[in-house]
């Protein structure tokens, strides 16, 4: 079981995060409005200052839907 202190602090930090980042917030909602079906491909870049950047992807599989209902689970 989850201390309901660290839900707190998670919901807060969550809040602090779409305040400094709204653009990814809405992005985010927008995608996962529709949920996001077993087969998708997610991407993610990083590109550090003076670096290259790095690409990583993924198809979201069966399992992987699973976890994140779990997790919104956790929210409620």
């Amino acid at each position: 079981m989850i201390n309901p202190k660290t839900l707190l602090r998670i919901a807060e930090l969550q809040r602090e995060f779409s305040g400094r980042h709204p653009k990814v917030t809405a992005f985010l909602s927008a995608v996962t409005s529709r949920g996001i079906p077993e087969g998708t491909v997610l991407e993610l870049t990083v590109t550090k200052p003076g670096e290259a950047p790095v690409t990583a992807n993924m198809r979201v599989s069966a399992e992987d839907i699973a976890l994140i209902e779990e997790l919104k689970n956790l929210r409620k």
